[in-house]
């Protein structure tokens, strides 16, 4: 199994050995790290999600848990479903022989109801628990009290801008245990930042080919204005109806950025 050059890959020597010491381990990675795609291949190489247990992976949204599933499946070169798939409200694309399973929040609360000990998994992977949502909330307060009833069960926490002493105090008040801390730094790439003047067409579209937005002639718009009638209209109840009025066209031109928006 490959697992990219990414920031976490050069702490994957001291998450693996955290992993194995402790039930729980927090790993707090900037954006760009690489801890989403690589931490569950990492604890796979670790023999976690064997024995007819399985990995679960959460992310809060159902777009977010299927695209990793997807990623985490294309990076190990295996067929999505088989040895890892994903589980969302409607969907559950997994086999019996999957081992790293990425669900939403709320499909492992909806598995609690009937699993009570949540016996199918061996390790438990909560993803963005920075977002501090409702679920990630009763999600962690429950493991809390779970742990100690199951000491082969493995808790990971990641996020981005996780606040590391107050969940580390936590879980060690919880599990008389220290629990360790890893960091892991982001990777930014460099940008630059260019301003137009206003009143201009967008500067990128110009050099789209056979873009709507490319330089070109004003377009005239025909709008429609009445025209003033020469007979006055007679008003009052022997009137009857009000003829229509006469319309004449008046072409307003509008530069190319002001026309109206394309439709995609």
């Amino acid at each position: 199994m490959s697992i990219p050059q990414n920031p976490v890959s050069a702490a994957r020597d001291e998450i693996a050995g955290a992993v194995k010491r402790s039930q729980v381990v927090i790993v707090s990675g900037q954006t760009g790290s690489g801890k989403t795609t690589q931490l569950p291949k990492i604890l796979l190489e670790l023999g976690r999600g064997t024995h007819g247990k399985q990995i679960v992976h959460t992310q809060p949204r159902r777009i977010a848990a299927r695209t990793v599933a997807e990623r985490i499946a294309s990076e190990m070169g295996v067929k999505l479903g088989d040895e890892v798939g994903y589980q969302v409200r409607f969907t559950d694309e997994s086999s019996p022989g999957t081992r790293l399973r990425v669900v939403t929040d709320g499909i492992l609360l909806a598995q609690i109801q009937r699993d009570p000990k949540l016996t199918r998994y061996d390790t438990i992977i909560i993803d963005e628990a920075h977002e501090r949502s409702l679920n990630i909330d009763f999600l962690l307060g429950y493991l809390t009290a779970l742990l100690p009833q199951r000491r082969d069960l493995k808790l990971i926490i990641t996020s981005a801008t996780i606040d590391s002493v107050k969940f580390q105090e936590h879980f060690e008040h919880a599990l008389h245990e220290k629990v360790p801390v890893i960091e892991v730094s982001g990777r930014t790439f460099p940008v630059q930042v260019v301003y137009e003047p206003l009143g201009t067409a967008p500067a990128l579209m110009r050099e789209v080919p056979d873009s709507r937005w490319a330089p070109a002639p004003a377009t005239p718009i025909t709008t429609s204005w009445p025209a003033p009638s020469r007979n006055p209209i007679p008003t009052g109840p022997a009137a009857g109806p009000v003829p229509p009025m006469p319309m004449t066209a008046s072409p307003i031109c509008l530069p190319p950025w002001l026309e109206p928006a394309p439709s995609w």
